[in-house]
Protein backbone atom coordinates (compact mmCIF):
# COMPACT_ATOMS: atom_id res chain seq x y z
CA UNK A 1 0.00 0.00 0.00
CA UNK A 2 1.67 3.46 -0.94
CA UNK A 3 0.48 7.04 -1.01
CA UNK A 4 -1.45 7.04 -4.25
CA UNK A 5 -3.32 4.00 -3.07
CA UNK A 6 -4.23 5.00 -0.08
CA UNK A 7 -5.66 8.52 -1.28
CA UNK A 8 -7.54 5.70 -3.50
CA UNK A 9 -9.27 3.81 -0.77
CA UNK A 10 -9.92 7.70 1.79
CA UNK A 11 -11.68 8.61 -1.39
CA UNK A 12 -13.98 5.32 -1.75
CA UNK A 13 -14.27 5.67 2.20
CA UNK A 14 -15.50 9.15 1.81
CA UNK A 15 -18.31 8.18 -0.71
CA UNK A 16 -20.82 6.82 1.78
CA UNK A 17 -19.62 9.96 4.33
CA UNK A 18 -20.68 12.57 1.59
CA UNK A 19 -24.16 10.79 0.96
CA UNK A 20 -24.59 10.94 4.97
CA UNK A 21 -23.72 14.44 4.74
CA UNK A 22 -25.74 14.95 1.40
CA UNK A 23 -29.22 13.05 3.27
CA UNK A 24 -29.29 14.28 6.67
CA UNK A 25 -32.03 16.09 7.71
CA UNK A 26 -33.84 15.36 4.65
CA UNK A 27 -31.20 16.59 2.49
CA UNK A 28 -31.97 20.23 2.47
CA UNK A 29 -29.61 21.39 5.89
CA UNK A 30 -27.16 24.07 5.00
CA UNK A 31 -24.68 23.02 7.47
CA UNK A 32 -24.86 19.64 6.24
CA UNK A 33 -24.79 20.52 2.42
CA UNK A 34 -21.91 22.85 3.46
CA UNK A 35 -19.96 19.47 5.60
CA UNK A 36 -21.22 17.15 1.96
CA UNK A 37 -19.49 19.59 -0.27
CA UNK A 38 -16.29 19.70 2.31
CA UNK A 39 -16.17 16.13 1.57
CA UNK A 40 -16.81 16.17 -1.81
CA UNK A 41 -14.32 18.07 -2.47
CA UNK A 42 -11.78 16.67 -0.31
CA UNK A 43 -12.66 13.30 -2.36
CA UNK A 44 -12.39 15.01 -5.55
CA UNK A 45 -9.08 16.46 -4.75
CA UNK A 46 -7.80 12.88 -3.72
CA UNK A 47 -8.66 12.28 -7.39
CA UNK A 48 -6.59 14.91 -8.97
CA UNK A 49 -3.32 13.62 -7.03
CA UNK A 50 -3.14 10.49 -6.67
CA UNK A 51 -2.15 9.47 -10.02
CA UNK A 52 -0.10 12.10 -10.41
CA UNK A 53 1.87 10.98 -7.48
CA UNK A 54 1.59 7.59 -8.11
CA UNK A 55 3.32 8.53 -11.79
CA UNK A 56 5.98 10.73 -10.61
CA UNK A 57 7.08 8.27 -7.72
CA UNK A 58 6.86 5.23 -10.09
CA UNK A 59 4.17 3.52 -8.32
CA UNK A 60 1.78 2.85 -10.87
CA UNK A 61 0.05 -0.53 -9.37
CA UNK A 62 -2.33 -2.87 -10.80
CA UNK A 63 -4.78 -2.00 -7.77
CA UNK A 64 -4.66 1.84 -8.22
CA UNK A 65 -5.44 1.06 -12.18
CA UNK A 66 -8.70 -0.81 -11.01
CA UNK A 67 -9.62 1.10 -7.64
CA UNK A 68 -8.44 4.77 -9.61
CA UNK A 69 -11.30 4.61 -11.67
CA UNK A 70 -13.99 2.77 -9.83
CA UNK A 71 -13.23 5.25 -6.88
CA UNK A 72 -14.13 8.38 -9.35
CA UNK A 73 -17.18 6.52 -10.69
CA UNK A 74 -18.02 6.04 -7.48
CA UNK A 75 -17.74 9.55 -6.36
CA UNK A 76 -19.63 11.47 -9.09
CA UNK A 77 -22.40 8.87 -9.82
CA UNK A 78 -23.54 8.55 -6.12
CA UNK A 79 -23.27 12.68 -5.97
CA UNK A 80 -25.12 12.81 -9.33
CA UNK A 81 -28.20 10.01 -8.08
CA UNK A 82 -28.50 11.80 -4.54
CA UNK A 83 -28.94 14.90 -6.09
CA UNK A 84 -31.22 13.47 -8.59
CA UNK A 85 -33.15 11.61 -5.73
CA UNK A 86 -33.41 14.88 -3.29
CA UNK A 87 -35.34 16.83 -6.50
CA UNK A 88 -31.81 19.09 -7.50
CA UNK A 89 -30.77 17.87 -10.62
CA UNK A 90 -32.81 16.39 -13.85
CA UNK A 91 -32.95 12.51 -13.39
CA UNK A 92 -32.36 12.30 -17.76
CA UNK A 93 -29.03 14.28 -16.63
CA UNK A 94 -27.78 12.01 -14.11
CA UNK A 95 -28.77 8.93 -16.42
CA UNK A 96 -26.96 10.38 -19.29
CA UNK A 97 -24.23 11.05 -17.23
CA UNK A 98 -23.76 7.75 -16.12
CA UNK A 99 -24.65 5.38 -18.95
CA UNK A 100 -21.42 7.38 -20.39
CA UNK A 101 -19.29 6.97 -17.62
CA UNK A 102 -20.07 3.05 -17.64
CA UNK A 103 -20.15 2.61 -21.48
CA UNK A 104 -16.57 4.35 -21.73
CA UNK A 105 -15.55 2.14 -18.75
CA UNK A 106 -16.75 -1.14 -20.58
CA UNK A 107 -15.79 -0.03 -24.04
CA UNK A 108 -12.63 0.69 -22.97
CA UNK A 109 -12.44 -3.32 -21.44
CA UNK A 110 -13.41 -4.30 -24.25
CA UNK A 111 -10.81 -2.90 -26.69
CA UNK A 112 -7.67 -3.36 -24.91
CA UNK A 113 -6.66 -6.28 -26.43
CA UNK A 114 -6.58 -4.20 -29.43
CA UNK A 115 -4.31 -1.37 -27.39
CA UNK A 116 -5.30 1.30 -24.65
CA UNK A 117 -7.92 4.28 -25.47
CA UNK A 118 -5.60 6.79 -23.10
CA UNK A 119 -7.82 9.81 -21.26
CA UNK A 120 -7.81 12.36 -23.89
CA UNK A 121 -7.70 16.65 -22.95
CA UNK A 122 -11.57 16.75 -23.49
CA UNK A 123 -12.01 14.02 -21.14
CA UNK A 124 -10.21 14.90 -18.35
CA UNK A 125 -11.93 18.79 -19.23
CA UNK A 126 -15.06 16.43 -18.85
CA UNK A 127 -14.18 15.08 -15.28
CA UNK A 128 -13.13 18.66 -13.58
CA UNK A 129 -16.57 20.55 -15.19
CA UNK A 130 -18.67 17.67 -14.07
CA UNK A 131 -17.05 17.92 -10.41
CA UNK A 132 -17.43 21.80 -10.20
CA UNK A 133 -21.39 21.18 -11.41
CA UNK A 134 -21.91 18.82 -9.01
CA UNK A 135 -19.63 21.07 -6.30
CA UNK A 136 -21.92 23.79 -6.87
CA UNK A 137 -25.53 21.71 -7.04
CA UNK A 138 -24.58 20.23 -3.52
CA UNK A 139 -23.54 23.48 -2.27
CA UNK A 140 -26.50 25.52 -0.47
CA UNK A 141 -26.31 28.49 -2.00
CA UNK A 142 -29.19 31.45 -2.66
CA UNK A 143 -31.14 30.55 -6.12
CA UNK A 144 -29.38 33.87 -7.29
CA UNK A 145 -26.73 31.82 -8.48
CA UNK A 146 -28.80 29.07 -9.62
CA UNK A 147 -27.39 30.14 -13.16
CA UNK A 148 -23.66 29.30 -12.32
CA UNK A 149 -24.77 25.65 -11.52
CA UNK A 150 -26.87 25.10 -14.48
CA UNK A 151 -24.53 26.54 -16.91
CA UNK A 152 -21.51 24.96 -15.40
CA UNK A 153 -23.91 21.56 -15.81
CA UNK A 154 -24.95 21.92 -18.99
CA UNK A 155 -21.78 22.27 -19.98
CA UNK A 156 -20.40 18.81 -18.33
CA UNK A 157 -23.64 17.62 -20.68
CA UNK A 158 -22.11 18.79 -23.42
CA UNK A 159 -18.72 17.60 -22.43
CA UNK A 160 -19.92 14.17 -21.07
CA UNK A 161 -21.50 13.65 -24.97
CA UNK A 162 -18.99 15.38 -26.94
CA UNK A 163 -16.09 13.17 -25.56
CA UNK A 164 -18.27 9.97 -25.70
CA UNK A 165 -18.51 10.09 -29.35
CA UNK A 166 -14.99 10.86 -29.07
CA UNK A 167 -13.95 7.90 -27.38
CA UNK A 168 -16.17 5.71 -29.88
CA UNK A 169 -14.32 7.12 -33.08
CA UNK A 170 -10.88 6.16 -31.13
CA UNK A 171 -12.10 3.21 -30.02
CA UNK A 172 -13.38 2.26 -33.49
CA UNK A 173 -10.36 2.68 -35.21
CA UNK A 174 -8.16 1.16 -32.66
CA UNK A 175 -10.23 -1.64 -33.51
CA UNK A 176 -10.00 -1.22 -37.18
CA UNK A 177 -6.35 -0.86 -36.73
CA UNK A 178 -6.13 -3.92 -34.58
CA UNK A 179 -7.71 -6.14 -37.32
CA UNK A 180 -5.79 -4.94 -40.63
CA UNK A 181 -2.67 -6.05 -38.69
CA UNK A 182 -1.30 -2.62 -37.70
CA UNK A 183 -2.49 -1.87 -34.03
CA UNK A 184 -1.03 -2.78 -30.90
CA UNK A 185 -3.03 -5.96 -30.53
CA UNK A 186 -1.50 -8.44 -32.39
Amino acid sequence: MNLPNLLTVLRLILVPVFLLALFNLGGHDATWRWIAFVVFAVAAITDRYDGRIARSRGQVTDFGKIADPIADKALTGSALVGLSMLGELPWWVTVLILVREIGITLLRLVVIRYGVIAASPGGKAKTLVQVLAIGLAVMPLPSSFDWLMVGTMGLAVLLTVVTGIDYLIRAARLVAGGRSGTGKGR
